[in-house]
């Protein structure tokens, strides 16, 4: 989507499974979030406009956010939506150019899971 973007920023809501919920053991504590959602950056944008709400993202949901930087920088910046956890990413858009950050711009680590998310149905989701 970064590259479909450019030359434009792109900023995607990112909610996370704790990863007890996996079926797999992820080496991870139970508590961990890892990210596994993503809600299209122009669903619900008219309402967003209008209204001022964001009701793409369901309640209780993404806390962390994607930021596309087509010119950069590799860190956050004070245009970028803020979330507990904001991952940045700039061009060649391949995995060595991805970074994470808490929300006072501290780098954090990056680890990528190879995992299927558990499967939820709608009775799952906050309404």
């Amino acid at each position: 989507m970064s590259e479909d973007a450019e030359p434009d920023t792109l900023s995607v809501v990112l909610a996370p499974t704790r990863a007890g919920a996996f079926d797999a053991d992820l080496g991870l504590d139970g508590d961990t979030p890892v990210l596994t959602h993503f809600y299209l950056p122009d669903a619900g944008r008219s309402v967003t406009a209008v209204f001022g709400l964001d009701l793409s993202t369901p309640a209780g949901r993404g806390r962390a956010r994607f930021h596309a930087h087509p010119q950069g920088p590799k860190e956050p910046t004070k245009r970028d939506d803020f979330a507990a956890a904001v991952i940045v990413a700039v061009p060649p858009w391949d995995r060595t150019e991805v970074r994470a950050y808490d929300r006072s711009g501290t780098r954090l680590s990056l680890e990528e899971v190879t995992a299927e998310p558990p499967e939820e149905s709608l009775g799952d989701a906050a309404l």
